[in-house]
Formats: C-alpha cells, sequence, structure tokens
C-alpha cells in the first residue's frame, strides 16, 4: 500500500459526480463516467431488461418490425367523410387523441373539443346539451389509434368530419387524419363558439370535395419524398411545416384549377391553405401512422409504434405486446410561453402528434430545422444536440429522411424500449401547449421527453409475454 500510495493516482469515478468532485477538489486525478442504473434502479425492471438484450428472438423481432417501417411508402390518395372510411367508427362515436380515458377524466381542451363535435354533428341543441350527452354514456368515446387514425392535440374526429386517407400499398394498410383547422380558436385546442363549428361545416361542405376532386387528377401522391424535401428546406414536420405545406400546395393548386370543383370553391380552399403553415401537419401525422403501423404486431419486437397524450396520461404502444398501452401520468411542459401566460395556466401534454418522432422526423430531426427552436426554446446548438442523442435509444437511421447539417445522416429512427430503460435516456418531443381551460388555445410550445416509466412497463410486459 505504502508503494501505491506513494505514486500518483489517477481514479475512474463512476456514478455520483459529487465523488469525482471532492477527488478533483483535492488536486487529485480523476476521469468521470456519467452512468445510472438501468430502469431508474427498478431491479425487477432491470432483470427483465437482461434477458430481452442480446436475445435472439427479439432481434430476429426487432429486423422485421423495423424492415416494415423503413419499407412502408405512405401516399396521399384522397379525403373521404370519417363514417365513410375510418375503420370501426360508428355512429354515436367520437375518437380522441392518446390512450383511452373516459369523459369524466378528460382534460378541459378534450371535453370542449368533444362537446363542439357533439353539436356540429346535430346530436346535441347546444353545448350544454353536449355536456350532458357526453356524460350520459350515450356516446362511445375510443383512441384515434385504435381506428387507424391520428389527430394533433385533442385530436377530436366524429362521424362526420372529413379526413385524409393514406394508403401503404407495401403492407397493404391505411391511416387517416382529420383536417388542420390552422391556428386561433379551434377544436382542437377545445374551442368550440359558432366560429369554429362554421369552419368544420365549410370543410365538409367545401374544402373537403374541393381537396379530393383535386387528388382525382393528381392521384397518388407519394409523401415521403415531399416529406425529405421539407426535411432539407428547414421543417422537421411536427412544429414546422412551413416548406411541406408549400410543397403540398404547389401541387394542389394547379390540380384544382383543372378539376370538376366550382371555380369559387377553389379559390376558397387555396386561400385557406395559403394561410395556414400547418396545413401538411395532419398529413405528416397520418404518414408516420401508416409507417409505425406496418411495423406493429411482430411478436417479440421491442419497437415503440405509438407515442400518444391524452391531456392525463402519456402513452406508448409496442410492436410485439400487441394492443396493450403503457401510460403514466402526463407532464406539464416547461416551456416558451405567450406572454401573459405560465406553466400553471397549461393543460399537461396532449396529442397524437407525437406519432411523428416516434417515426424518427419531429423532435428527433430538429438539427435540420434550427429555426423551429425560436418557437419552442432552446438553441441551434440544443437542436443538433437532441437529434444526436436520439440515436442512443433507436434501432439505426431512416435513409429515407436525411438531414443536411448532420452531413446528410439520417434521421434517427426506432424507438427501442430496451435502449431507453437501459440508458435513462427519454424520446425527446417538441410540442405546442395548450391552455388547460377549453378554448383558450395555444399558449406556448416547448420541448419535453416521454416519460421513463411507460418504456419499464413496456420491458416487464415483453419479458413476461416471451415468457424469459
Amino acid at each position: 500500500m505504502s508503494g501505491l500510495l506513494a505514486n500518483k493516482l489517477e481514479v475512474i469515478n463512476i456514478g455520483l459526480p459529487s465523488f469525482a468532485e471532492a477527488i478533483a477538489g483535492a488536486g487529485g486525478g480523476v476521469t468521470h463516467v456519467d452512468w445510472t442504473p438501468p430502469a431508474a434502479g427498478d431491479r425487477p425492471a432491470g432483470e427483465a431488461l437482461a434477458k430481452l438484450v442480446g436475445n435472439p428472438a427479439v432481434e430476429a423481432a426487432n429486423k422485421k418490425a423495423y424492415d416494415a417501417y423503413l419499407s412502408a411508402q405512405p401516399r396521399l390518395v384522397g379525403v373521404g367523410i370519417a363514417r365513410d372510411v375510418v375503420p370501426g367508427l360508428e355512429e354515436r362515436m367520437v375518437l380522441h387523441a392518446g390512450a383511452p380515458i373516459d369523459w369524466a377524466r378528460m382534460c378541459g381542451p378534450m371535453q370542449g373539443g368533444i362537446c363542439g363535435a357533439l353539436v356540429y354533428e346535430g346530436w346535441a341543441s347546444d353545448l350544454d346539451a353536449a355536456r350532458q350527452l357526453a356524460s350520459s354514456g350515450a356516446i362511445r368515446f375510443d383512441s384515434c389509434h385504435h381506428h387507424a387514425a391520428v389527430g394533433p392535440m385533442a385530436g377530436i374526429i366524429s362521424p362526420s368530419m372529413p379526413v385524409w386517407i393514406i394508403d401503404n400499398p407495401v403492407h397493404g394498410n391505411r391511416s387517416y387524419s382529420n383536417l388542420n383547422e390552422g391556428l386561433g380558436k379551434v377544436l382542437r385546442y377545445g374551442a368550440n363558439s359558432p366560429e369554429v363549428l362554421a369552419r368544420l361545416r365549410w370543410f365538409e361542405t367545401t374544402l373537403a370535395p374541393t381537396l379530393k376532386a383535386a387528388l382525382e387528377v393528381t392521384g397518388p401522391i407519394d409523401l415521403k419524398p415531399m416529406m425529405a424535401q421539407a426535411l432539407h428546406m428547414g421543417d422537421e414536420m411536427h412544429n414546422r411545416n412551413v416548406a411541406a405545406t408549400a410543397l403540398l400546395f404547389r401541387k394542389l393548386a394547379t390540380a384544382m384549377t383543372r378539376s370538376s370543383a366550382k371555380a369559387e370553391d377553389v379559390a376558397a380552399s387555396l386561400e385557406f391553405l395559403a394561410a395556414n403553415d400547418f396545413s401538411f401537419l395532419n398529413i405528416s401525422m397520418a404518414a408516420c401512422k401508416a409507417m409505425m403501423d406496418a411495423a406493429h404486431g411482430v411478436e417479440g419486437s421491442s419497437l415503440v409504434t405509438v407515442m400518444a397524450r391524452n391531456g392525463v396520461e402519456f402513452g406508448i404502444r409496442v410492436s410485439g405486446t400487441g394492443d396493450a398501452w403503457f401510460t403514466t401520468p402526463a407532464p406539464r411542459v416547461n416551456g416558451l410561453y405567450f406572454p401573459g401566460y405560465s406553466i400553471a395556466d397549461a393543460a399537461p401534454d396532449l396529442g397524437d402528434s407525437a406519432i411523428t418522432e416516434t417515426c424518427g422526423i419531429g423532435g428527433f430531426a430538429m438539427a435540420s430545422a434550427l429555426a423551429i427552436v425560436k418557437f419552442i426554446g432552446g438553441t441551434p446548438d440544443q437542436a443538433l444536440g437532441y437529434t444526436q442523442a436520439m440515436s442512443t435509444i433507436t434501432m439505426g437511421r431512416n435513409p429515407g429522411f436525411t438531414l443536411p447539417p448532420l452531413n446528410f445522416a439520417g434521421t434517427p429512427a426506432g424507438i427501442d424500449i430496451r435502449k431507453v430503460v437501459d440508458t435513462g435516456l427519454e424520446p425527446v418531443i417538441n410540442t405546442g401547449i395548450a391552455h388547460k381551460d377549453a378554448g383558450v388555445g395555444q399558449i406556448g410550445a416547448g420541448i419535453t421527453s416521454a416519460p421513463l416509466s411507460c418504456f419499464t412497463k413496456a420491458v416487464d410486459e415483453l419479458a413476461r409475454r416471451l415468457g424469459l
């Protein structure tokens, strides 16, 4: 020992940085290794994780699921009325964002959006009657994800609403999303005033038929190339869709003028689309849904296929665990708030739009959308860092979605529950923030993450299903 202590010591410290700080403060040489126990120290989850890591059955299943995701080719093929095209959507049923939730537990914006939908459908004469109807048990509520659909924020889809139709011919599946209303007083934030319902009726009677007529002229529109081009133009396809909307507008505008639609309807439709930079968001979400649904249902796979929030719970679904949801309380986002608002005014995280991050864009592609940091808070360096960090918890990179600031590397894609639980690194999500009260609307935007406990629960269940 005397010989050892006579030499200069170099210490490797693992875990608590305070130990390294004490050694350095005393003049010692120390290298700190940033490490935390897997599963945040949850021993049963850590044991389940150990059985899944390197498991040949899981690795084979993940290759199958990930290849299905990469090979999916979503195409915009039409616009239809929800009751006619969305599978399993029944009369007296309203779909919402996130995991299933009953009326009494819904957040303010979701309840407000549903009340507006009930009046819009003609099932209730006014908002008071709508609230009574919603609480009576006469209306069935279900997750959009159970019907191959997605919707931003409250995500409300009722039978009479028009929806985008996305087809994935490679795997034979389709997905759907409602039309984006723009900013301001909109149903997705719980607004339900006469002007909001009038806009929805205009969607049904004018905008949707005009879009449908245009798509009959264009034929199917391949979405992955359009999304890839938009990423090169500064979008990340979640909170920034300026370029993608412009590309869509260019594609549809000439088709509308050559379609069977009335000239006045074409003019009004183009005016609406041109004024709404978020027009492409719902298409982006549905395209991502089609890609992730193609990878869902592969027994043994640890690939995340859904991340979604209903304003009360954050939930995920995993390819190898079937229809199961793994949920935990949804966080409030500590982001960049509009003047006069703070986190105390915010609803917990809300919306299906995290399907973009699930698919490897959105927050995972912020390196390509450095301008977005002015809207959600942060710096360009942080945006680059978020994208690079996500490669730690994903199965690979998507060569179809490349990022110029990273030398055209593909976006990190294919969230692996094993890697999330092992590293403790939570998937990043950039998101809008809704006011906790119905109808107030968006009050900010920010960066949040998918809670670790969802992934820990999923690891436990996957190991149980595999008999490990």
